[in-house]
């Protein structure tokens, strides 16, 4: 069961990685009626482009580096490294030594609440690393470590934990729950389907309105106030909005 699970992970981690976005799959979210996660805004590739997916490997920082040491003793090929710092921007959390160790121990990427350093040294190793920005200060500090360390991370308001999915991209960190990926994975590619489609016949010159017979839903919304574009949408089979 395990192996089979781990298999629909790597997939879905593939197909992420190289052509699903992350407004795709948050599209999925929303149609599949799963809470849709997706970090604070402002978070970015420490290399522009760069973009990574993979089941969560939580961690949660106090201002020593062995938490992550000890959190890659865990780690599964294809993992993404996720670091609660709480948001902090008073230091950086994780700079080229985590990363590359990192990527010793087979994690896929590095996603950081919070901040990082040695931005030239990170763009040599090449592991994508997503955070709020860089800070050339460390941690001058080491909090109280709590029991939850190394099984949950706080991400913003949401809570994720090695059940989940993440995913980083240009537009953004969304986070989804492992158990769905079939179904997020099928959907979203029926949403990129469509869409690419619909793109390719606006180039051709068969415009958005008449794709969606726009002048349809107008007529109908001005004998029913209440009919959304939302559900016209599913009716004429259109992903421009879900």
């Amino acid at each position: 069961m395990e192996s089979q699970e781990t298999s629909v992970v790597e997939e879905f981690a593939e197909l992420a990685a190289s052509g699903l976005s992350t407004p795709e799959l948050a599209d999925a979210a929303v149609r599949l009626g799963l809470p849709v996660r997706v970090a604070p805004p402002g978070i970015a590739a420490v290399v522009p482009g760069q973009r990574v997916a993979g089941r969560v490997l939580p961690v949660r920082h106090y201002g020593s580096v062995d938490v992550f040491l000890e959190a890659y003793g865990g780690a599964r090929p294809g993992d993404v490294l996720v670091i609660d710092n709480g948001g902090r921007t008073d230091e950086a959390c994780a700079g080229d030594l985590a990363v590359l160790e990192a990527a010793s121990a087979g994690v896929a990427g590095v996603v950081i609440w919070g901040l990082h350093r040695d931005t030239p040294q990170l763009a040599e190793i090449g592991l994508p690393v997503f955070s709020y920005g860089s800070n050339p200060l460390g941690p001058l500090r080491v909090d109280p470590r709590e029991a939850t360390a190394l099984t949950s991370a706080r991400f913003g308001p949401h809570l994720v934990t090695a059940e989940d999915l993440v995913v980083a991209d240009r537009d953004g960190v969304l986070f989804l729950p492992a158990a769905r990926t079939a179904e997020l994975t099928a959907t979203a590619a029926a949403i990129h389907a469509t869409e690419r489609a619909q793109a390719d016949r606006i180039r051709a010159g068969h415009t958005l309105r008449r794709q969606t017979a726009f002048d349809d839903y107008l007529t109908r919304r001005a004998a029913d106030p209440s009919y959304t574009f939302r559900e016209h949408l599913r009716q004429v089979g259109g992903a421009i909005e879900v």
